[in-house]
């Protein structure tokens, strides 16, 4: 009996506590019923939904890749690919020198140290010489060793297969974002830079195939150039390609004034071989942007990291370019819709964010705030990335349906009229499901993340039959 009591008297304390920590939540985050934005539509039609179905190669695409596989003698190429994949997922930024200078100075500080406190009468010139080559040994040890990535054509060949559908599933899930968020957005020329196989190309065409009139690639590989040709031909080189007014280069225009509607850097600046190129590249592709500039970058840390050092680089540095003197501004989708389901009930939680005209870049659907990203104060450390489910290409030992993880930067030049004027945060995490009650993780305004406790009876809710 005694212990019933006291089971009793915990279970009340916890419901006290979630109680008490859901109202100090509530005051600054506000989750809104379905009707305030709906309108009447049912949830399925809300412009929020941004997830796309299981996403299919287009079929010449599918089949001058087929074709391209049937021609070329690669042994084991499945398992290249897959140990491909892995290797370009873990793969992480070169060093910088002045970070491997601080490496070094620690740990000479510390060797010398510790031969202090063992004393006695030593050769300096000698120990100096050990305490140098161990140093170098250790840094060895602790050092990533970056080598940039040189595709030839049988690197080429099996690059496609691991990335060509995953890397299509990923831009186009971002430019599906431009194209829901702004439908009056008709871009006249693409720039593709580190085109690779030319995903941007295939993705952009299927939303503005009629409209596209130049499409320029970019990329230092002959190889990668020449797969990506013969990809847009089909089985045969002599054959016309399907997408017309694709041009490949392998160095960015040189001349400032050439500008483009939509510029596009999928899995890109990652093979950049410094932080100043990085920089350098992130400006030059600002400058050529005349609409939207997206960047795309695996969904891990590295990845998440380059993008947010993007997003700082493009915030704190204005850029003063006389040809093209247009403020930018916050990029259309701001807004994340997500089902919660409890009990055969769908609460419809809407997390909206702030429109602000100064400089500004969007990081993954986009950033609420101007401020340092809290995600990458957190430990453990988790990037802030999306999934794209896809279908790979038809292999022997290949699974029907695969996922791919990436995170996302895209930055508008043109204004955009949306929004209307809410300050809402956004969702950062699964929603995690409980008895008639869901726990969400939002980015706010304030840059600073929050847990908030949502609830039909609070909140409103959507009855909908269960299937």
């Amino acid at each position: 009996m005694a212990f019933r009591a006291y089971g009793a008297r915990v279970l009340y304390q916890r419901v006290v506590a979630v109680r008490i920590m859901y109202r100090a939540l509530s005051a600054e985050v506000h989750p809104q019923s379905h009707a305030d934005f709906l309108k009447g539509a049912p949830h399925r039609k809300h412009p929020g939904v941004t997830n796309l179905k299981t996403l299919r190669l287009p079929d010449e695409l599918q089949k001058a890749a087929q074709a391209i596989i049937h021609g070329t003698e690669v042994s084991g190429l499945v398992d290249k690919a897959r140990s491909l994949t892995n290797f370009l997922w873990s793969r992480k930024r070169a060093p910088e020198d002045v970070t491997l200078r601080e490496r070094a100075m620690a740990l000479e500080k510390n060797l010398w140290e510790k031969t202090k406190e063992k004393g006695g009468d030593v050769d300096l010139q000698l120990l100096k010489t050990q305490i140098t080559k161990k140093v170098l040994s250790d840094l060895r040890k602790i050092t990533y060793h970056w080598s940039p990535m040189r595709y030839d054509e049988e690197l080429g060949v099996v690059y496609m297969v691991a990335k060509l559908a995953g890397g299509y599933a990923a831009v186009k899930r971002v430019l599906n974002e431009i194209k829901k968020r702004d439908p009056s957005f008709s871009p006249h020329s693409l720039l593709d830079f580190g085109s690779g196989l030319g995903t941007a190309v295939w993705a952009s065409h299927s939303f503005w195939g009629d409209t596209l009139k130049e499409m320029v690639c970019v990329d230092n590989s002959g190889a990668m150039n020449t797969i990506a040709d013969r990809l847009l031909r089909g089985s045969s080189e002599k054959d016309e390609p399907v997408i017309k007014q694709v041009y490949f280069r392998q160095f960015l225009p040189v001349s400032p004034k050439v500008q483009f509607d939509l510029v596009v850097g999928a899995f890109s600046l990652s093979e950049l071989a410094s932080q100043k190129e990085r920089e350098d590249a992130i400006l030059t592709l600002w400058r050529k942007t005349s609409s939207y500039l997206v960047l795309v970058e695996n969904g891990t840390k590295e990845g998440h990291q380059i993008l947010m050092d993007a997003r700082d680089i493009l915030l704190k540095k204005q850029e003063r370019a006389a040809h093209d003197p247009r403020r930018p501004s916050v990029f259309a989708p701001v807004c994340y819709y997500t089902l919660l389901y409890m009990n055969h009930l769908i609460i419809h939680c809407l997390i909206r964010q702030f429109i602000s005209p100064v400089f500004f870049c969007l990081l993954c659907f986009e950033c609420p705030h101007e401020s340092p990203c809290p995600k990458l104060f957190q430990l453990p450390l988790v990037p802030c990335n999306f999934s794209q489910a896809y279908s790979p290409l038809p292999l022997p030992g290949a699974p029907d349906r695969l996922t791919e993880r990436f995170s996302y930067l895209v930055l508008s030049r043109t204004d955009w009229a949306g929004g209307e004027g809410l300050d809402w945060a956004r969702l950062t995490a699964p929603v995690l499901r409980r008895p008639r009650h869901v726990h969400c993780q939002v980015c706010c305004s304030s840059g600073e993340i929050k847990r908030v406790v949502v609830t039909a009876h609070r909140h409103g809710r959507y009855v909908e039959s269960s299937n």
